[in-house]
């Protein structure tokens, strides 16, 4: 049997010879063309390290609702709105301060304008109540209303006074941190990760023993990978924490990178600039507690020990006298 009784009818084996000579030139050139615009090699890991660093920033910058407050914060929200809170002057400081606090989101600034606005209200109608309805304590007219105008101002400056005791804790958690933070970034440095690697790595460390500091180094390494000027993602990271210790390290980040200057070797130096810093601020503390200690022991030591020394002698001396 010849090959052209397996071919349609009409086809010779010269033209499905040809034909499958031309299916395989078009077959080669599109390999070619595809070869030859294809994506560099790494496209696929870079698509998946954009990804997991957008849900990273979506995760940091993101507030993490808790159980029932979705409601409260929509209320919120819409009385911040509707009187126009969002837009003052004092918006962008105040969320600058949110920022050194640790609140980062927006619902931090909707909840602090909300209780700026309603505390003072709050505390005014609980004091009328307390002190006009109800007179306790039995103040004088003059008492109850500096009482009342006392739970005015309370209320208004308690969230700022709530803000600043969490900035000044959240300051010196991430004072005492970064020490052994830099020890770990010139290890990292030595080793040769780049910047944002080596901030990547120090947060992931020090994700349990100093949490404040590893969310910012986090989130600087995050900006360092998607901001244009890498110059403003250390920038950033000064203005959210504004401490001397990383204002410092900002400024040698910076020099390393305009002026090429070794990165391990200057944070060498700093690393030993704040180990010694922190070792005078805990001479300084044990020298002050002398001092400290002094009015403790004059109102609780000497008083008891007055009455166990001196005591006897004086009830000897009572009978003594009441005996003549």
């Amino acid at each position: 049997m010849s090959p052209s009784h397996l071919l349609p009818a009409g086809i010779s084996p010269e033209d499905a010879i040809t034909a499958m000579a031309g299916l395989s030139s078009f077959v080669s050139v599109l390999a070619v063309w595809f070869a030859l615009l294809s994506r560099p090699q790494g496209s696929r890991r870079v698509k998946e390290l954009a990804a997991r660093r957008e849900a990273l920033v979506n995760a940091l910058l993101t507030p993490r609702p808790r159980d029932g407050q979705g409601g409260s914060t929509s209320f919120m929200r819409r009385v911040v709105t509707r009187l126009d809170l969002l837009r003052s002057r004092r918006a962008e400081l105040i969320t600058r301060r949110l920022a050194q606090a640790g609140w980062r989101s927006s619902d931090a600034l909707v909840r602090y304008l909300f209780f700026k606005l309603t505390l003072p209200i709050v505390a005014g109608l609980g004091a009328l109540v307390l002190f006009y309805g109800l007179e306790l304590y039995g103040l004088s007219p003059t008492m109850q209303l500096l009482a009342t105008v006392g739970s005015i101002f309370a209320g208004a400056f308690a969230p700022d006074i709530v803000i600043r005791n969490q900035i000044v804790k959240r300051r010196d958690k991430i004072r005492k941190g970064l020490p052994d933070a830099l020890d770990l970034m010139v290890i990292c440095a030595e080793a040769g990760l780049s910047l944002d690697s080596l901030l990547k790595r120090v947060s992931e460390e020090f994700a349990r023993s100093c949490p404040e500091l590893a969310d910012e180094l986090a989130l600087t390494s995050i900006e360092l990978g998607f901001l244009p000027d890498r110059r403003q993602a250390l920038h950033n990271l000064n203005g959210r924490t504004d401490l001397t210790g990383i204002r410092g390290l900002v400024n040698c980040l910076l020099q390393s990178d305009k002026y090429g200057t070794p990165l391990a070797q200057s944070l060498r130096i700093l690393a030993a600039e704040f180990r010694e810093e922190r070792m005078l601020r805990a001479e300084e503390k044990a020298a002050r507690l002398p001092a400290m200690l002094t009015v403790p022991m004059i109102v609780f030591i000497l008083p008891p020990l007055f009455v166990v020394l001196i005591g006897p002698a004086i009830l000897q001396t009572i009978d003594a006298f009441r005996s003549l």
